[in-house]
């Protein structure tokens, strides 16, 4: 096993098992900081995959911004540190079904697939032609895309300071 085998299997477990700890977590402090340690996972699989521009993304925009987002929301927030969530009806076997069949579905296509292998081109970075097309032959739909989200932004504001008329 190479390094980059090894590496891979290491940001698949830390990815994984942060995932794990999101979902079956009871404290939501400790959701949400094995939430970050997933974002970085995947990061490190996007760097991997010779992704730069999405891994520098993820970085930039779910550790950045939305992770940091959620903890100051969890951490302004008062009784959130244990919250108990309990429903009358616990559908286990059910779910337990259904993530069987979905395995054995998955499963059965990996190894009646033939996968074709074939010699790589040599890799380049993505981000400077991503840069560059951003800017020559796609600056229209991006100059667009960023004036419909400045709308948004404007109308989800007024939405929210809207007075209530009695």
């Amino acid at each position: 096993m190479d390094l980059y085998a090894v590496v891979f299997y290491a940001f698949a477990f830390i990815t994984l098992a942060a995932g794990a700890i999101v979902v079956f977590s009871r404290n939501i402090v400790h959701a949400a900081f094995a939430l970050l340690f997933a974002f970085f996972g995947v990061a490190g699989l996007y760097v991997l995959l010779m992704a730069d521009f999405l891994a520098i993304t993820q970085l930039l925009i779910y550790v950045g911004g939305i992770l940091v987002l959620v903890l100051f929301g969890v951490m302004l927030t008062s009784n959130t540190i244990d919250v108990q969530m309990k429903t009358s009806t616990i559908q286990t076997f059910p779910a337990v079904l259904i993530v069987a069949a979905l395995a054995g579905t998955l499963i059965g296509i990996f190894w009646s697939t033939d996968w074709k292998t074939t010699t790589d081109p040599p890799i380049q970075a993505t981000a400077p032609k991503i840069g560059e097309m951003m800017l020559t032959s796609y600056l229209l739909p991006f100059e667009i895309a960023s004036v419909v989200l400045l709308v948004a932004l404007v109308g989800a504001a007024m939405i929210a300071r809207r007075e209530k008329k009695a």
